[in-house]
């Protein structure tokens, strides 16, 4: 899978345990043009299943649904098909689940209050190669990485940085 030509429309897969979400973003997206809504799955097992069967370019992940968690599926759909996009789209706003997702692989994460225009925007933007961040999670990781972090002391002090990395290799 790769970005999709200029011929070829968006394919998008929507993950979520809510019905109803899934069908207003179904809605909006059949609104815009260029994007195609291939499926929809209510958990992170199904969705991983169906990734590998209908190829979609970008999935819209939520993170927590009672059918496998979204956090597990998109470490295993980045692990078997590294080309294909996430963006997270969720209620969560917490460090841990923002900064989480983006070691497992999703390229955007953006809150479910988003309105249609920054949604769509944010979906686009993913489906072609960037990375995106609703304006809540753009401030948040901002503030995490402007706040001073402590340095650690180091372990075996009497050593030389160079001995360290040594030892740090051997283990």
């Amino acid at each position: 899978m790769t970005t999709p030509t200029t011929t070829e429309p968006l394919r998008l897969l929507i993950v979520d345990d809510h019905p109803l979400f899934r069908k207003g973003l179904r809605a909006l997206l059949a609104t815009v043009p260029g994007v195609a809504v291939v499926g929809e799955a209510a958990g992170g097992d199904e969705a991983v299943r169906l990734v590998g069967e209908i190829g979609p370019h970008v999935v819209l992940m939520d993170l927590q649904m009672p059918e496998g968690d979204g956090l597990s599926a998109v470490r295993r759909i980045t692990a078997m098909h590294p080309d294909v996009r996430i963006l997270v789209v969720t209620m969560f706003e917490d460090d841990d689940s923002v900064f989480a997702a983006l070691r497992a692989g999703a390229r955007g994460y953006v809150l479910k209050d988003m309105d249609d225009v920054e949604m769509t925007r944010a979906i686009l933007a993913v489906g072609h190669g960037e990375a995106i961040f609703s304006p809540a999670i753009a401030e948040r990781m901002i503030a995490f990485f402007n706040t001073p972090q402590a340095t650690p002391s180091p372990t075996f002090p009497e050593l030389t940085d160079s001995e360290r990395n040594v030892l740090r290799l051997m283990a």
